[in-house]
């Protein structure tokens, strides 16, 4: 029995020693390639060069399709036709000056603003009525009232979209909606929403006038040009232009029937009313065209009023289409920005190199971080990798809880009670490299509050992990967890 491809190949003389002689030139060549590339982290091709040394011809197929983060030349000239049809002031909500926030933020958040704004496009604006939500049923109830209060347009973008009571409480909202005028469009991931796009309630909401459409579709065809798991993991909903809701929350109940045992998932939902609502907007007008060719520029040139005593706000959005740097710069910011505390809630916790290094950073000198992650990870391997990257966390400082109340699925930061970020955003590679992702900064110290009291009650149901206990962990432990790490730069 041969122990490898490559043994099998010898038995076959000349023609399998010539078999064996292209496929490592091939090899050889590909790391190379890894080598040479601009924007690939030297963790990453630490993680490729492994693969493709360790997995021979099964790593090479893997690297052609997944080693790079290629959108497709279709995509890519899109977007810069999008991009070019969306530079003018009146289409960004800060082109009205009574929106306009350069001048209102402290020193500190100024910082912060310009960074966001220069990465991903999205200004600072005034005037904007938050609501937190921490309940899935709470925010399904309120979205469908939105939904039913909606007079001109509903535009929904979202990575996961169940046919269960929830999905479908929504998708009928809309057919309502449709049904006396209102314009429905809704832009699901191919592969996040898979299920959904074959199901009953798809077909009923499209019967009944809601646009739907399959956002990055994936097929052999398509492979060949682009990467198949660049994945859209947005959720936006924007209805009537000035109301809009973004985080963590997919369409789906939070007993989550794909994954019926890691339930109930908890998220964090942000409802908007207000100017930033328009730059959320915009990210939907961008996706909508990069997925269908049609251009709805028409539908950011109507003012959004800012809220009288509003919070500001800011959008911020990566993707491989423009920038896919911008959340883990974010991220890496907001941890520079605090002086006291510092509190993040994630799912997956895999982060770069550069962040695990300005977290323990930030303890060593004397902030008090707190990292909050599900005890029980859906993603074995994901879970295994996040593991490995405690140990110098704890031996910093950092306090790292594990939630035990279900899949924290919440995606959160908190920097001293004065400025929150609620995202999409994972605080692991996928997020960081390859998803389209997007989120709100808020530069408000009572709603960064409110989200400071949502993530303590996280806390409170979750157990610390000990560095002492932490250390004495098994062998096979060890070696498990450490040996996803090394494959975190390409999970």
């Amino acid at each position: 029995m041969p122990n490898s491809v490559l043994e099998w190949l010898g038995r076959y003389g000349l023609t399998g020693e010539a078999v064996i002689v292209v496929e490592l030139l091939v090899r050889v060549a590909l790391v190379l390639m890894v080598l040479a590339r601009r924007r690939t982290s030297p963790e990453a091709r630490i993680g490729w060069i492994l693969i493709l040394g360790g997995l021979p011809v099964v790593g090479e197929i893997l690297f052609l399709f997944l080693g790079g983060t290629r959108l497709g030349r279709l995509r890519i000239k899109r977007h810069r036709h999008i991009l070019a049809e969306l530079d003018r002031p009146e289409i960004h909500a800060d082109g009205d000056p009574r929106a306009s926030a350069h001048g209102d933020l402290a020193d500190q958040e100024r910082h912060l603003a310009r960074l966001a704004e220069r990465i991903s496009g999205g200004p600072p604006v005034r005037g904007n009525a938050l609501q937190l939500f921490g309940d899935t049923d709470r925010v399904i109830a309120r979205m469908e009232a939105d939904i039913d209060a909606a007079e001109r347009t509903c535009h929904f973008l979202v990575y996961i979209w169940l046919d269960d009571a929830a999905g479908t409480r929504i998708g009928e909202a809309l057919v309502r909606a449709v049904a006396r005028g209102v314009t429905c469009r809704v832009l699901v991931d191919a592969v996040g929403s898979k299920a959904f796009l074959k199901s009953d309630l798809c077909e009923r909401m499209r019967a009944g006038g809601v646009a739907v459409r399959a956002a990055l579709p994936v097929s052999a065809v398509r492979a060949l040009f682009a990467r198949v798991d660049l994945r859209n993991h947005r959720k936006i909903a924007v209805i009537d232009d000035r109301l809009a809701w973004t985080g963590s929350q997919n369409l789906a109940e939070a007993s989550f029937a794909p994954k019926p045992k890691y339930a109930p998932w908890v998220d964090c939902a942000l409802r908007i009313e207000g100017p930033v609502a328009k730059e959320l907007h915009l990210l939907f007008v961008e996706d909508w065209y990069l997925d269908t060719d049609e251009s709805l520029v028409e539908c950011l040139l109507r003012p959004v009023a800012p809220v009288e005593g509003g919070s500001i706000c800011q959008v911020f959005a990566s993707g491989p289409n423009f920038e896919n740097a911008a959340a883990t710069q974010l991220v890496q910011s907001c941890i520079h920005e605090a002086d006291s505390e510092l509190v993040l809630t994630t799912p997956y916790f895999v982060p770069d190199g550069a962040t695990i290094v300005n977290l323990a950073t930030a303890a060593r000198r004397g902030i008090d971080v707190t990292v909050v992650v599900p005890r029980r990870n859906d993603s074995r391997l994901v879970g295994l990798a996040s593991r490995s990257n405690y140990a110098p966390l704890l031996d910093a400082g950092v306090r790292i809880l594990e939630f035990e109340g279900g899949l924290l699925h919440a995606k959160t930061i908190c920097v001293d009670r004065r400025i929150a970020v609620v995202t999409s955003c994972n605080l692991d590679r996928r997020s960081f490299d390859l998803n389209f992702e997007a989120g709100v900064l808020v530069y408000d110290s009572d709603f960064a509050s409110s989200l400071r009291f949502l993530q303590q009650s996280y806390m409170d149901r979750s157990v610390p992990v000990a560095l002492d206990r932490w250390l004495e962990r098994g062998l096979r432990h060890r070696l498990a967890e450490n040996a996803a790490g090394l494959l975190s730069p390409v999970l």
